[in-house]
């Protein structure tokens, strides 16, 4: 099974990357996932269940501890031959 998470980590702040974004990002991006989007306003990451499910435990772990007040996620299945 293939998984698309979609995600948010507040507060925001527009003068500079709070911390609880750059820890989420780092997560994500040292996950080894098949695909990662990072924006301003939100974020996408895509792969197998087990490796998306398990960075999505590391990531809300690890973002509440660096100050996210609340994390938004949305997880999809990825239905085969889906982008």
């Amino acid at each position: 099974m293939r998984l698309r998470v979609e995600f948010t980590t507040e507060p925001f702040d527009l003068e500079e990357v709070p911390a609880h974004a750059l820890v989420a990002r780092g997560v994500v991006e040292a996950a080894g996932l098949d695909a990662v989007d990072v924006g301003p306003f939100g974020n996408t990451v895509e792969g197998g269940a087990d490796p998306v499910l398990t960075a999505v435990d590391v990531l809300l772990r690890r973002s509440l501890e660096a100050g996210a007040t609340r994390v938004s996620l949305q997880v999809n299945v990825i239905e085969e031959g889906e982008q």
